[in-house]
């Protein structure tokens, strides 16, 4: 790499440390969700186009609730492609007053892949991302060093200690997460008043 290009690589880190790092872009919370259960009635859909089922038009708004409860309305949603993630994000969008950004590289995202998105789209604040397993498990297992179970609908809660490691890539850090929880939607209860 020639010195120009290295002189140009820290200068971009730099600012970029500096413009995560600022007051008004610190992005203190991650939630990762898997997109609520979708429908698999008609076989001849593709797996990009099924829609959410009875439950997971259920389940959608209800994590939403959950979210608000906990004081953990998301500043920024983003979301898959697929039609599932986008009805579980209008859904949630809808119960926070929030709008959506939709990420194609979010579609059966590996964890390069969440890593790519997170660097370039994750703003200040809480940022909800919804997408699909198996990438949303491994995301987590990548943290967290262990296994967790991660239904439809649910939700994985990480606190952010920072985003760029200026030092090294220049690019989100999961050594920066620390999972805090982690919310199914058959083990919540809202409180119906």
């Amino acid at each position: 790499m020639s010195i120009e290009r290295i002189s140009l690589y820290n200068s971009l880190c730099s600012s970029l440390s500096h413009l995560f790092h600022s007051k008004d872009w610190t992005l203190k919370s991650l939630l990762l969700m898997r997109h609520a259960k979708s429908s698999w009635a008609d076989f001849d859909v593709a797996d990009h186009d099924r829609p959410l089922n009875k439950r997971g038009n259920r389940d959608a708004p209800r994590m939403g609730e959950w979210l608000k409860s906990q004081g953990l309305v998301p500043d920024q949603i983003l979301c898959s492609s697929a039609a599932r993630a986008n009805q579980t994000a209008d859904a949630i969008a809808k119960v926070v007053g929030r709008s959506v950004e939709v990420i194609e590289d979010l579609y059966l995202a590996s964890v390069s892949q969440w890593q790519q998105v997170l660097t370039t789209h994750a703003g200040s604040g809480i940022v909800l991302a919804i997408a699909h397993n198996p990438g949303i498990e491994e995301f987590v297992h990548k943290v967290h060093g262990s296994y967790e179970r991660m239904p439809t609908a649910a939700i994985a809660w990480f606190h952010v200690t920072s985003e760029i490691n200026s030092d090294e890539d220049c690019s989100f850090s999961f050594n920066s997460l620390s999972l805090q929880a982690i919310w199914r939607p058959k083990e919540i209860h809202l409180s119906s008043g």
